[in-house]
């Protein structure tokens, strides 16, 4: 079996870029880690993953005024392979063949990654900026050497949300849930079968965000989703009803499936510790279909003791609750203009 990415960058370190940094830098106090982008960083990589923009990384955090010292000796130093596998390389958002070690401050790192600086406390505002595909990029990669502590430091302070802003994420969840879930029958009921499905698809994603909630683990973005939640160890236990609603042929099947999810993380809701009510289903109104009980959002909006978070316009949420434009969950500019941090 071929090591992962995560194996190779640990040899590239340990057997090339350290004595490099180490023998001409004696004494440095630094990190070094696989961090960024990168499915080797959630390590989820396999050979697809090699076939484009792929070679040995590292991520170097030194002080302000060594940035470029290192990455010149670096560049003076590295070899053009290490186990035949490339250290040169051009990618397809910088033609130039060069050495793939990110040299970098940890703030930088932070910023580069956040849209913050990660080493201070976070306020309200700053934390419904995060997506956890920006959290992972910092805090999943694996760490070789942290000679400051400082990398340890924020990956301690990114590990959760704070307390009361884990129960507003949770409860937006659910108020995402409640919105459309009797469009699924309603559709259906019509005659219109794809935009059942398109519904019931929709619903399965904010399901699958809740259950990552409900387990305090950052949810990456759409491509490792589905592969996170089913290696949850209690969460996990939604993958079979999800995509029974994602295959039924008839909106009555793909109604029931869905609410046997929801039922099913309501039910760890009250594990965690987390109010919620008995049921979070009721029927709509006189209507043959299902919808999320209000009590649902009501118990954890109720339970929230911040009075800056109780604030908080219901059913916004953090930046990746209220969009999923690619482009503005990428730019942390534009996610630090999210509705619900109120424009700050």
């Amino acid at each position: 079996m071929s090591p992962t990415g995560a194996q190779l960058s640990r040899s590239y370190f340990e057997d090339v870029v350290r004595p490099v940094v180490e023998g001409r830098l004696p004494g440095l106090a630094y990190a070094a880690a696989r961090l960024g982008s990168g499915s080797d960083v959630l390590g989820l990589d396999d050979a697809m993953s090699r076939d484009h923009d792929w070679g040995l990384r590292l991520n170097l955090l030194v002080p302000p005024d060594l940035v470029g010292d290192v990455d010149d000796l670096l560049a003076q130093h590295l070899p053009d392979s290490f186990a035949g596998h490339p250290v040169r390389f051009a990618t397809t958002w910088d033609p130039t063949r060069r050495h793939r070690v990110q040299v970098q401050t940890t703030r930088d790192l932070g910023v580069s990654r956040l849209g913050l600086d990660p080493r201070t406390d976070l306020s309200v505002p700053d934390w419904l900026s995060l997506t956890g595909q920006a959290v992972l990029e910092v805090t999943a990669g694996e760490v070789f050497v942290d000679g400051t502590g400082e990398l340890a430091g924020i990956r301690h302070r990114l590990e959760w949300y704070p307390d009361d802003l884990w129960r507003h994420v949770v409860a937006t969840d659910w108020a995402r849930l409640a919105q459309e879930l009797p469009f699924v029958g309603r559709a259906g009921e019509r005659g219109d079968d794809l935009g059942s499905r398109v519904v019931a698809a929709r619903l399965a994603g904010v399901a699958m965000h809740l259950g990552h909630h409900l387990e305090r683990r950052w949810p990456p973005y759409a491509k490792w989703l589905g592969t996170s939640l089913a290696r949850l160890p209690r969460a996990g236990a939604v993958t079979a009803p999800l995509q029974q609603a994602l295959a039924a042929g008839d909106w009555r099947e793909r109604e029931q499936a869905l609410v046997d999810a929801l039922r099913r993380l309501n039910h760890l809701q009250s594990e965690v510790g987390l109010p919620t009510v008995d049921d979070p289903v009721e029927p709509f109104w006189d209507r043959p279909y299902r919808g999320v009980r209000a009590g649902v959002v009501d118990v954890l909006a109720e339970s929230i003791c911040d009075p800056e978070v109780r604030a908080l316009p219901r059913g916004v949420g953090s930046a990746e609750q209220w969009s999923d434009n690619v482009d503005v969950l990428v730019r942390p500019a534009l996610r630090r203009l999210s509705p619900g941090s109120n424009g700050r």
